[in-house]
C-alpha cells in the first residue's frame, strides 16, 4: 500500500467519526497541527482524545464541536493558561472527561503497545485520581502475588487511531524523532492506524545506513504526510521554535469565548495548511526567525 499521502486523503481514509484518537506533542512542541486542522476541515466529530498533555490540537477541535470525550493526563498550555474552549465544554457537560496522570496514561499506552490486556502500577495508590479511574473501569486494586502488596492494574488503551508529527519519514513510513518522545511511541504501537506528518519525506530505503536514527520503524505506521512547519505555531527541536505571539493570541479569543475560536477557526482554517501558513505568515519572515531562534538553542 503507498504510505506518502496527502494530509486530505490520510484523514479521510484513516479517520472517523466516533474514533479514539491518540494525540501526539506535548504542551507547545511538536504538536500535529497540521493533520488536527484537516480533521476539523472535514468535520469529522464524535471523537475520543487521548493522551499526556492535550494541549491546543485538543482545544481547536472542541471549539470547533468535534470532541465527546478526553482522556489526558492534562489539559493546558502551561504558562500560556489552561485550554478554554476545552474547560467551558467541559463545564456544560459536553465534554466527559477521564483524569490520569502521566504515567497513568502513559502506561496504559505501554500495555497497548505489548498486546497486554493491562500493566500494574503503583503510582496511583492513595490517590483521587485512582478511584475515579476504578470507577470509569479502567483501573483495578489488586495485591501482588509474590509480596501481597497493593498493586494498581491499568487497562491498556489502543487508539483507533494515532496522530503525530515528527522530523523526517520516509515513503515507507520510518519516521525520525529528534528529541523528547513522550508517549509516542508506545501509542503509535498501540494504535490500529498511524498518520504521521513530517517536516521531511525522503525516498524508500534513506535511513538504511543508519537505523539508529529510526525512532518508530515502517511496520507501525499507516500514512505519512509531508508538511513543513506541519506543527506551527508548536515547535519541532532542530527545526524551528514556537511562536509565542501566535499562541498568545489564540489564548487571547480563548479568553473572551467560544464565538470569537469558531470566528478565528473559520477565518484561518478554510484551506490547506499551507493556505494556513500563508495567511498567518505572508512573507515567511515569522517562519525564518523561528528557524533561527532553534538555530541558537542547538
Amino acid at each position: 500500500m503507498r504510505k506518502l499521502l496527502t494530509a486530505t486523503e490520510a484523514v479521510s481514509r484513516f479517520v472517523e467519526p466516533g474514533a479514539v484518537v491518540g494525540m501526539g506533542g506535548q504542551n507547545i512542541n511538536r504538536c500535529p497541527m497540521a493533520l488536527v486542522h484537516e480533521v476539523i476541515r472535514q468535520g469529522i466529530g464524535g471523537l475520543t482524545v487521548v493522551g499526556c498533555n492535550l494541549s491546543l490540537p485538543l482545544d481547536m477541535l472542541v471549539a470547533s464541536g468535534l470532541v465527546a470525550r478526553t482522556e489526558q493526563g492534562t489539559g493546558n498550555l502551561e504558562r500560556y493558561g489552561t485550554l478554554f474552549a476545552w474547560r467551558r465544554a467541559v463545564e456544560r457537560g459536553e465534554v466527559s472527561v477521564g483524569d490520569h496522570s502521566h504515567l497513568a496514561m502513559a502506561t496504559r499506552f505501554a500495555a497497548g503497545a505489548l498486546g497486554l490486556p493491562f500493566l500494574p502500577t503503583r503510582s496511583l495508590l492513595g490517590t483521587d485520581l485512582l478511584e475515579d479511574l476504578v470507577t470509569s473501569g479502567v483501573a483495578v486494586e489488586s495485591v501482588d502475588p509474590w509480596t501481597n502488596k497493593p498493586v494498581v492494574l491499568l487497562k491498556a488503551l489502543t487508539p483507533d487511531v494515532a496522530v503525530i508529527h515528527a522530523n523526517r519519514a520516509d515513503t515507507s513510513g520510518n519516521i525520525v524523532i529528534e528529541g523528547v518522545t513522550s508517549h509516542e511511541v508506545d501509542m503509535v504501537r498501540a494504535a490500529r492506524v498511524t498518520i504521521v506528518s513530517a517536516e521531511q519525506v525522503l525516498p524508500a530505503g534513506a535511513f538504511a545506513d543508519r537505523p539508529e536514527q529510526v525512532t518508530i520503524p515502517e511496520a507501525y505506521v499507516t500514512a505519512v504526510v509531508e508538511q513543513p512547519f506541519g506543527a506551527f505555531p508548536t515547535s519541532v527541536y532542530r527545526a524551528y521554535d514556537f511562536a509565542e505571539a501566535e499562541i498568545k493570541e489564540y489564548q487571547a479569543l480563548g479568553r473572551t469565548g467560544d464565538g470569537e475560536l469558531r470566528a478565528w477557526i473559520a477565518a484561518n482554517l478554510g484551506g490547506g495548511f499551507d493556505d494556513y501558513l500563508k495567511n498567518r505568515d505572508a512573507s515567511g519572515a515569522l517562519r525564518d526567525g523561528l528557524v533561527e531562534q532553534m538555530r541558537r538553542l542547538v
